[in-house]
């Protein structure tokens, strides 16, 4: 079995990497213990001075994974659910981390987005919040994080229809 997300060193730099692609990186509590782990060793290590979170495959993270929740399973890490959504959305860093957006980010990947201190986009990639056309909220911080990112109106566009944008308008 691999690993739900992996950690390399380059340099000063930690690249996690969210691999689930053939689930295109929805997190389960295995992602989310797997990141967790990654997160507490960037911060332990004086060597590496930033990390950047990245998905494999085509998909950056399409959010929770829908399948585990169905069958009653939980999605946190269950050592630390304190660290929140993916173990990051509040799982507290004093290193900046940087989101690689390489392909789409929905529902809980936009959030974890939004949980990053930079973003770097592919021009495939796109976001979006879609929670309210499954009857479900954005609850990881999304709703809280989105109007600091992007003007109000946006926010409440994309919260609202659950409308994704593409890279060019983010970048907008």
């Amino acid at each position: 079995m691999t690993d739900a997300a992996t950690i390399e060193r380059r340099g000063h730099i930690a690249v996690i990497t969210l691999n689930r692609p053939d689930a295109m990186n929805a997190v389960n509590a295995a992602l989310s213990s797997a990141v967790g782990a990654a997160l507490d060793e960037l911060a332990a290590d004086p060597a590496l001075r930033v990390g950047v979170i990245t998905g494999a495959g085509r998909a950056f993270c399409a959010g929770a994974d829908l399948k585990e929740l169905a069958r009653g399973n939980g999605i946190h890490d269950p050592a630390h659910p304190e660290y929140g959504f993916a173990g990051l959305v509040q799982h507290f860093v004093d290193k900046p981390l940087i989101a690689a957006v390489n392909g789409f980010a929905l529902g809980g990947g936009t959030e974890i987005v939004l949980a990053s201190d930079l973003a770097v986009m592919s021009d495939a990639a796109s976001l979006g919040l879609p929670e309210v056309k499954r009857g479900l909220v954005a609850a990881a911080g999304g709703l809280l994080r989105l109007p600091r990112a992007v003007p109000p109106k946006i926010a409440l566009e994309m919260a609202l229809t659950g409308t994704p944008i593409d890279a060019a308008q983010a970048l907008h």
